[in-house]
């Protein structure tokens, strides 16, 4: 006979498969959309499941139940649709941080729920269960709210350096050890008040000691955080399904961590340890004189484009602020309408936030097969006649390979300066976010094209159309 409790059973079981579905279809640019679909599909179908176990079995009646669970989606969803309709692209990273740390206090409020049910079976494996998952919780709500404010500005980016910071850090996580066991031997609500309260700090602490230069990949790490505190709720909670959707999040946010460290040649268990980021707080490094830049106009560029043969952009955090993605997809169209080769190369951490600049790009149309990582890219640099250098800065630096007392020593960049020409597009000679100058600017082969970058590739757009149109006059 068919239950109740085997449909929902099912329904996760499948929720759980749309879910794997789209993290495969997210790891490339032409299926992510279905990937996109195929995670919607399932989290409806597993929110579906949940609110019909929890109407059917509740103790205050089916009405009261989903007048409760309604009111919370409703409000849930208009704020949700709200943020989603106002928040631009460049602050997606920060409203990631954000929604982190909703992630986090909901782990720490289901542990507490758990705990003081009078109902619930206190053996010790659920006690250490609790525990967990409250300490875990409290350490992803404040690291996401720290990483929110650094992201936005509201927080200042240099790390926060206490003296023995990482042995008070471990002191902290051994505290958090004893007190899971004074918990699980002695169940009361102190020790779990009092582990609270140090996870908290210990979030607080660790996510400060992190430069702002890398929130790129903090903001993965508490993806993958956030992961385990929902699987750890899950544990709290009997479900399976946020078992392991909890498990998936947190596995392909650590392995994501992975692979952007070794593409900024940090270490992964620094990032764990929080000892992360003070490369880009050195004061020790030797300032340099790298001499003259040289300053070129919209005109120019658009003259150099139309002898060129092959063209890289290369975009940065500076392209999304100044909203010039679609621009510069009009710029890349009318360039290959001329049958000049355009391609794209994106560093792993161009934007403030992992595939910023794909999704940017995407959102403009720009064809995906252009579009080529770090690695596919940098080889063909010296047979490239033109590089565009849009909003970027530190994912340029030559001084990450040629200085090995800089801050950013050893990071790996797109080598773009061994192409024929490059040019960068900037508000300013400012040092970019990590704090350190770029010799790139100063380059024989470079020129600086300064001002708001969506203003600069309109302008270049309309000297392209005007030297067509005169080109077509004399013939």
């Amino acid at each position: 006979m068919i239950t109740l409790t085997s449909l929902v059973q099912a329904a996760y079981i499948i929720a759980a498969v749309l879910f794997i579905l789209a993290l495969a279809g997210l790891s490339r640019h032409e299926s992510a959309r279905m990937g996109n679909a195929f995670g919607m599909l399932g989290m409806f179908i597993a929110v579906g499941g949940v609110i019909t176990q929890a109407v059917t079995t509740a103790p205050r009646g089916f009405w009261v139940t989903s007048l409760l669970i309604g009111s919370a989606m409703l409000i849930g969803a208009a704020i949700g649709i709200w943020r989603a309709h106002t928040v631009e692209m460049t602050g997606m990273p920060q409203l990631i941080a954000m929604l982190h740390s909703f992630v986090g206090l909901a782990a720490v409020l289901v542990g507490y729920n758990s705990f003081l049910d009078v109902g619930a079976d206190h053996n010790g494996t659920h006690l250490i269960e609790v525990g967990v998952g409250v300490l875990i919780g409290a350490y992803t709500l404040t690291g996401s709210l720290v990483a929110f404010g650094k992201l936005s500005g509201r927080l200042k980016s240099k790390p926060l350096m206490i003296p023995q910071r990482n042995l008070l850090n471990l002191v902290v996580v051994v505290l958090c050890a004893v007190l899971i066991a004074w918990f699980v031997l002695v169940p009361t609500l102190l020790p779990l008040l009092l582990m609270t309260v140090l996870g908290l700090l210990l979030g607080w602490h660790m996510v400060s000691s992190i430069g702002g230069g890398d929130m790129p990949v903090v903001v993965s790490m508490l993806n993958s955080y956030s992961g385990w505190a929902a699987a750890a709720a899950g544990f709290m909670l009997g479900n399976d399904l946020l078992i392991v959707t909890g498990a998936l999040v947190g596995s392909s946010g650590a392995i994501l961590s992975y692979i952007m460290c070794k593409a900024m040649n940090r270490s992964f268990i620094s990032v764990i340890l929080g000892g992360f980021g003070e490369g880009s707080s050195k004061g020790d490094a030797v300032v340099r004189e790298y001499g003259d830049y040289h300053e070129s106009t919209a005109a120019d560029v658009a003259r150099q484009l139309t002898e060129a043969k092959s063209v890289v952009i290369a975009p940065g955090y500076g392209m999304a602020v100044a909203q010039a993605q679609y621009p510069v997809a009009e710029l890349t169209l009318k360039l290959r309408e001329r049958g000049i080769t355009v391609r794209f190369g994106i560093h792993p951490v161009a934007g403030r936030l992992p595939g910023h600049m794909n999704v940017l790009l995407a959102e403009a149309r720009v064809p995906y097969d252009i579009v080529l990582e770090m690695d596919e890219i940098n080889p063909d640099f010296d047979r490239t006649d033109m590089v565009l250098v849009i909003g970027a800065n530190d994912t340029v630096n030559p001084a990450a390979l040629d200085e090995p007392d800089s801050p950013i020593a050893g990071m790996p960049v797109l080598e773009v300066w061994h192409a024929k020409q490059v040019v960068v597009f900037k508000r300013s000679m400012n040092p970019g976010y990590a704090g350190v100058q770029n010799p790139l600017f100063f380059k024989d082969n470079t020129e600086m094209v300064f001002g708001d970058a969506k203003e600069r590739v309109q302008d270049i757009i309309a000297a392209l159309d005007s030297h067509r149109a005169v080109t077509v006059g004399q013939l």
